[in-house]
């Protein structure tokens, strides 16, 4: 699953703040309010978690679950492409 750290992560590598991540999840902001002041992994019933998963994806960040290859080989978010800040559909405007 998702932790609350790389959720963190990966709204700063997008330059996104909680309500555009929000509303590109079609989640509320309370709810990813909640999601990231979680301790570990994410809190929330499993169909938030993946809108928020597949958001964060289309929006251009690979997510690295533990035991996944990476070169660190530990938990971690990686930019798939580079796109412009705040972009959420991974293509230039």
């Amino acid at each position: 699953m998702i932790s609350a750290a790389q959720i963190r992560a990966a709204r700063a590598l997008l330059g996104l703040d909680q309500r555009r991540l929000a509303e590109a999840a079609g989640l509320s902001l309370p709810t990813i309010q909640r999601m990231e002041r979680s301790d570990g992994q994410v809190r929330g019933n499993l169909d938030s978690v993946m809108k928020l998963i597949d958001a964060l994806e289309r929006a251009g960040v690979e997510l690295i679950g533990e035991g996944q290859l990476s070169a660190a080989g530990g938990r971690g978010v990686r930019l798939k492409s580079l796109s412009p800040p705040g972009s959420l559909s991974g293509q230039t405007p």
